[in-house]
């Protein structure tokens, strides 16, 4: 018959003043009353039918049989520790998560995580966007895909993918008479803008050899670009459209680039991770599979 285990609390407590050989000092380390912990200690030596410690009048000392006790006791919490400890290494080691940008994950990245899951089904994969640049040394993010020239100190930046930026729209705009046809036609279309991307269709027009004032009449203005590319999907008007953020939708026809032009952006997408965690197992995973899905 297995005899039944005394308390948790009993058993730290006895730990805790057997090391410090003081009911004080075992008080102030589990922050707990040191009548609590003489209350403890007494239910212990009740349970187990001995005396544990020896009170002196300035000091405290073991009995014997707690001299054979604590070892014992104190490899029991050792263990306990370290079952822990790998416990929530291990349940870290499955956890990949990655921040980006809302409007890059709505429209490149979820489309395509499927394939990631299915091959690395152990990898519990966690997005979190956001529009600021992830602070590393806070939250428990792994890596990020970001936008700028690669250049972010204490971080290991590897290049995705270029932007070209372009006019689109639905394809039911190019209908009729009226529909549009050049780029001089743009001035009878309502404008679709981006918050923070103001200059997007004066570089566009610019290059164009077109006058910018056609910027300056009434448009509609969105917080996040995968907004203003639903608002082009829906036919409310013709967007700048950047590369990652339109081409699944030209490719199936909800959207076209009416006009051969297309301007490079001076920036581009690139994979982000501190430099302890970027040859992670799962780091260099989803990494690997990112590259393999720019080539494609």
């Amino acid at each position: 018959m297995t005899a039944r285990l005394p308390s948790l609390n009993g058993l730290r407590a006895f730990e805790a003043a057997a090391r410090h050989l003081s009911f004080t000092k075992a008080a102030q380390e589990l922050n707990v009353t040191q009548t609590a912990i003489s209350h403890q200690i007494r239910r212990l030596e009740e349970e187990l039918g001995l005396k544990l410690f020896i009170r002196q009048s300035r000091a405290l000392a073991l009995t014997p049989e707690a001299t054979d006790y604590l070892p014992g006791i104190r490899a029991a919490f050792q263990d306990l520790r370290t079952a822990t400890d790998r416990l929530l290494r291990n349940g870290n080691d499955r956890m990949l998560t990655i921040s980006t940008l809302t409007s890059f994950a709505v429209k490149w990245l979820l489309p395509r995580l499927a394939p990631f899951q299915e091959k690395h089904s152990d990898i519990d994969v966690r997005i979190t966007t956001s529009t600021e640049l992830v602070d590393f040394r806070r939250g428990a993010v792994d890596g990020a895909i970001r936008y700028g020239r690669g250049q972010w100190p204490g971080l290991r930046a590897e290049w995705l993918m270029t932007d070209l930026m372009f006019p689109v729209c639905s394809p039911a705009l190019l209908e009729g008479k009226n529909g549009l046809k050049k780029p001089e036609d743009l001035a009878r279309f309502t404008l679709l803008h981006t918050t923070g991307y103001g200059d997007d269709w004066r570089l566009w027009l610019t290059s164009a050899g077109l006058p910018t004032d056609i910027v300056k009449n009434p448009g509609l203005t969105f917080d996040l670009s995968f907004m203003t590319v639903q608002a082009a999907v829906d036919g409310i008007g013709v967007a700048i459209g950047h590369t990652a953020y339109v081409q699944d939708d030209i490719a199936k026809g909800r959207l076209v680039a009416p006009f051969d032009m297309t301007l490079p952006e001076d920036a581009g997408y690139y994979f982000v991770a501190p430099h302890d965690k970027a040859n992670l197992p799962k780091v260099t995973a989803f990494r690997d599979w990112l590259l393999a899905e720019m080539r494609q």
